[in-house]
């Protein structure tokens, strides 16, 4: 088995090294032909600089609209709610994975603001989940020997899996990774799945490790460094004191409060989008991410403009940093529009970078006042207004890049205050920048653990460890105040109905029976025409149905639960259909299970089988199924009279999609304690039985 994570990992890794090598590359020529071209003209290169842009955005909108309109979006609410036990179509399938690749090198090669890391766990999900059950069915590329996790909760764990390979590659952080699987996609855990998480994260470190190595050795393209997250500011500053942890806390508030607005401005936005703007077709979708890409484009060539350049602070010999670099490449100190050699531009410095290199010039060490407060207060608030309007466009879109370029703005606007006030040489900028980062990721998207243990990864800087977790802590609770996270948020308005980790406040009043007072309860008996299957599952789109019999005396007795997909797959064999109203005698042999157990599993990558597929004659209808050897003889049960907090509790910890109400019981067989499921290691293994108390 495990060879089996060994594969699907890695191909998260690769996905990853592809996505980040194009988005540097075509982010490299594009910045280069710029360069170029505004060296005689500006206005040349700015348009230029649109068409490209443009182009690449058209790409991606293209490809959702018309080929994979799953992959539109960061993906991670609908992976949240696939993991909370809820079945979304067309989130698994090969053409999303297809799409989510080539639509974020699109979309964030364009110079939109939004990210690649959100698509990235979407993409290790899609990996994990075709590969789990052999390929792609309905594409005709599969193999049985890949085929080796066919029960529903071994491709749930496969996902959770996925998704934390896709942290680990987006940002090179394992451990984040496994944390953030554990705390934000996943709604039950288990010991056996932490290994997992852990050894596929693992792998999936040590591939974008490797390619990082063939990356600096020039192998990757003219423009960075292949893309990789790492945003070492190990050098920068050593210690803080008391008086430093007053600005820290503003920030924590800061990032808590632009974070709630954040995510209350995407929800207007996107209930506006959905309710008027895609109503009227993928046409207007394309029109519109093409208008957002032309304003982006513009407001990133036209502000640097408006923007007097700066004297090139005195080099020292020590810093690799060179002012000003050179044109078209990656880095610090970008001449733009300079009357001066020996100039730089701090606005186009933040513009004219891959994000991520833009946010390591802003986490740079030993870079104080490169950056002005004006120019970081109108990147500020330009970039928060094009993420707000960007996000829920028809791409691929993150927004744990975008979130930290927003809070390593104002953060190291703080840092500038913070550093003119105090007066010390010790107080890093770009320390205060990445404490923005942490605290608008936190504020927004409202994780803290595994938020906390990314950010350290890929700054690679542990002493800043107690300073993350304290705005962490301030973001999150400011945010708390006002509205929920951003994938709560987003997962509310696709009408995804995720089960939160903790229930209301009413249903401590409540019981069983009151929740399920106003619903019709459908059942099948034991042996059931044919004809009436058709008609159940056609009258209604239920997933699961009791079972009952009755006993000699006429007593109603539930049997076991039958699902939907199994009862379409007896109807499409049809060579379980008998004659004979009656029960099947068990102990005649001649009735038997004639189905393989990989006919009865979900799939993940088509659809399914729908009773608009099944053609039945009117023979057929008139044949009756014996539902007995198919169901499910031991569903879980729960008196009608227990309150609503506990069912609520055993539904989602133990990830169940029905739960069935019954009478309270009017007889106990026994009492089964903890010293019962302690099985003694002496004891015989072939005799070995679980001994209970009788009653």
């Amino acid at each position: 088995m495990d060879g089996f994570y060994v594969i699907f990992f890695s191909g998260t890794g690769f996905a990853a090294v592809f996505i980040n090598i194009s988005v540097e590359n075509f982010a490299g020529w594009k910045f280069s032909l710029t360069f170029k071209i505004i060296q005689k003209s500006y206005l040349a290169g700015c348009l230029i600089y649109i068409l490209i842009n443009l182009a690449l955005v058209f790409s991606s909108v293209y490809i959702i609209t018309q080929f994979a309109p799953a992959a539109a979006g960061s993906g991670i609410p609908e992976i949240k709610g696939y993991l909370n036990g809820i079945d979304i179509p067309g989130i698994l399938l090969l053409r999303t994975l297809i799409g989510k690749i080539f639509g974020s090198i699109g979309s964030v090669g364009g110079g939109l603001a939004l990210g690649k890391e959100g698509p990235l766990v979407h993409t290790g999900a899609c990996i994990a989940s075709l590969l789990g059950q052999g390929g792609s069915t309905k594409y005709h590329i599969s193999s049985r020997w890949l085929q080796g996790f066919k029960s529903d909760r071994d491709r749930r764990d496969l996902v959770t899996c996925g998704c934390a390979a896709g942290v680990a590659a987006a940002f090179r952080a394992p451990v984040g990774g496994v944390l953030f699987a554990l705390e934000e996609v996943t709604s039950w855990w288990r010991s056996q799945l932490m290994w997992r998480v852990f050894f596929t994260s693992a792998i999936v470190a040590v591939v974008v490790r490797a390619a990082m190595g063939w990356c600096k050795s020039g192998n990757c393209g003219h423009f960075g460094s292949g893309g990789f997250i790492i945003w070492d500011i190990s050098g920068g500053q050593e210690d803080y004191s008391f008086e430093e942890l007053l600005p820290m806390a503003v920030i924590g508030v800061i990032g808590g409060l632009l974070g709630a607005l954040f995510n209350q401005l995407t929800i207007y936005v996107t209930r506006w989008r959905r309710n008027y703007l895609h109503k009227k077709g993928n046409r207007v979708k394309i029109y519109e991410a093409c208008l957002i890409s032309v304003i982006t484009s513009v407001i990133s060539f036209g502000l640097p403009l408006l923007r007097k350049c700066s004297p090139c602070p005195d080099s020292d010999p020590a810093s690799e940093i060179e002012c000003p670099r050179a044109p078209g490449m990656y880095g610090n100190y970008v001449n733009f529009y300079c009357s001066k050699e020996k100039e730089y531009n701090d606005l186009a410095t933040i513009f004219f970078n891959t994000q991520d290199d833009a946010i390591r010039n802003l986490f740079s060490a030993k870079t104080i006042h490169e950056f002005s407060a004006q120019s970081l207060l109108a990147f500020l608030v330009m970039f928060y207004t094009l993420a707000v309007i960007t996000f829920g466009t028809a791409v691929p879109a993150g927004q744990f890049v975008p979130g930290i370029m927003i809070g390593s703005t104002y953060g190291r606007l703080v840092g500038i205050f913070t550093v003119n006030h105090y007066k010390k040489l010790n107080i890093e900028e770009g320390t205060y920048a990445l404490l923005g980062a942490a605290s608008f990721l936190g504020g927004s998207m409202r994780m803290t653990v595994s938020l906390c243990v990314i950010m350290v990864e890929i700054t690679n800087n542990l002493k800043l460890l107690p300073l993350i977790m304290l705005v962490l802590l301030i973001s999150k609770a400011v945010g708390d105040a006002f509205n929920e996270g951003l994938y709560e948020e987003q997962a509310r308005l696709r009408g995804i109905p995720l089960l939160e980790s903790r229930p209301k406040y009413e249903m401590r009043k409540m019981t069983a029976k009151e929740a399920c007072r106003n619903q019709k309860v459908l059942s099948l008996p034991r042996v059931v025409k044919v004809a009436d299957v058709v008609s159940i599952l056609q009258s209604n789109k239920h997933n699961g149905f009791p079972v009952i019999d009755h006993t000699r005396n006429g007593e109603t007795l539930v049997i076991g639960l039958m699902l939907r997909s199994h009862l379409l797959v007896l109807l499409q064999s049809k060579i379980d259909f008998q004659h004979s109203p009656l029960p099947c005698d068990p102990r005649g042999g001649s009735q038997g299970i004639r189905h393989n157990f990989s006919e009865f599993a979900k799939p993940v990558s088509s659809k399914g089988i729908s009773i608009n597929d099944i053609h039945l004659s009117s023979d057929d209808l008139e044949m009756y199924i014996d539902l007995a050897p198919f169901l499910n003889p031991s569903p879980y049960v729960v008196p009608e009279d227990m309150s609503l907090t506990k069912v609520y509790n055993i539904f989602r910890q133990l990830g169940l999609r029905h739960i069935f109400v019954v009478p309270r019981a009017s007889r106990m067989i026994g009492v089964i304690t903890r010293k019962d499921l302690l099985i003694e290691e002496e004891t015989d293994s072939t005799t070995m039985e679980l001994q209970s108390t009788s009653v």
